[in-house]
């Protein structure tokens, strides 16, 4: 897909188009769609490499700040591999360094990848 904003021209994947259109749906603006598609792209690449930094905001309307990994080399004993993927569901799955848990976040929820 190709999509056109402030005359840039961005071209996201089929997944990416998948999770822009979900957000665009829950937030009532296609441009907030792919923006935040993109950056849920960037953190889940920061995730996979190793510990990222990022804020979203939780269920109750909280900021949470976060640090946070899927990198299989630093979680691979907590790794069970039953569960199902978090993109069915819509939300970001990470490994949270700092309570020592799983936790996940709503794809529209992510406010910034530091």
């Amino acid at each position: 897909m190709i999509a056109v904003a402030n005359n840039s021209v961005v071209v996201i994947n089929n997944l990416t188009n998948c999770r822009a259109s979900v957000i665009a749906h829950r937030t009532n603006s296609e441009a907030m769609g792919v923006i935040k598609a993109q950056m849920i792209d960037l953190l889940k690449a920061k995730l996979q490499m190793g510990v990222a930094h990022f804020v979203y905001m939780k269920k109750d309307g909280m900021l949470r700040e976060a640090w946070g990994t899927t990198a299989s080399n630093l979680m691979k004993a907590n790794i069970n591999g039953r569960g199902i993927s978090r993109d069915s569901v819509n939300t970001v799955c990470y490994w949270d360094c700092e309570k020592g848990g799983f936790r996940s976040l709503r794809f529209e929820n992510l406010i910034e990848v530091l």
